[in-house]
């Protein structure tokens, strides 16, 4: 069934979010987006993408939104949580393994065969890049690209960063003004580019 334009901006916002935070959009978020009067426009809009079976919403799931295409898929694996990594000053704790965090691979743009792990994110320094204290970020073991979020080792001490390259030499950005940058005395050693955020905890719709 053909949708209108603003059932697919809609649609597309959902994928876009979804992508972005590991979770779906609010009722609340999806109204400030498209700046609509009221949460009941953007239900309204729910309701009709449903009826027209691109979505399902579950009942009592805060954010409970599933898209129909991708109920028939298997994408969803388990990666190890390598306990927690610095959005802040750096650390120099070694990560244990601390169980296994599901992920929906297809929604994140991995690969199942992708060498992946998350780690729990511990202060603010990347919070303008909506990466919050207790979420996981997940981390593909791989080279990085000017201004990806990396898992660092720097002087000896991991953190969570944005990678800069500037000329020949890199260094690392936090996304937030009170954080200086990093730039390495001896050494910088990439440990992982992230790929994917899990949110630490969800709102109600």
């Amino acid at each position: 069934m053909k949708l209108t334009d603003r059932q697919q901006e809609i649609i597309d916002f959902l994928q876009s979010e979804h992508r972005r935070t590991g979770i779906m959009p609010s009722t609340r978020e999806i109204q400030e987006h498209f700046g609509f009067a009221s949460q009941t426009a953007a239900v309204s809009h729910l309701k009709a993408l449903e009826k027209k079976g691109v979505i399902k919403r579950l009942e009592g799931k805060a954010r409970g939104l599933i898209f129909i295409d991708s109920m028939n898929r298997e994408p969803i694996v388990d990666i190890p949580i390598y306990g927690s990594i610095p959005a802040g000053f750096g650390d120099d704790t070694t990560p244990e393994a601390d169980g296994c965090l599901s992920v929906d691979t297809q929604s994140m743009g991995i690969a199942p065969s992708a060498k992946t792990y998350a780690l729990r994110v511990r202060g603010d320094s990347m919070v303008d890049a909506h990466i919050l204290d207790g979420d996981h970020v997940v981390i593909e073991s791989k080279e990085p690209r000017d201004f990806d979020v990396v898992a660092a080792l720097i002087d000896g001490e991991t953190t969570l960063k944005r990678y800069i390259m500037q000329g020949q030499k890199p260094y690392l950005k936090a996304e937030n003004s009170k954080y200086p940058d990093l730039i390495p005395v001896q050494e910088l050693i990439i440990q992982g580019v992230m790929v994917g955020l899990v949110r630490g905890s969800s709102r109600s719709w």
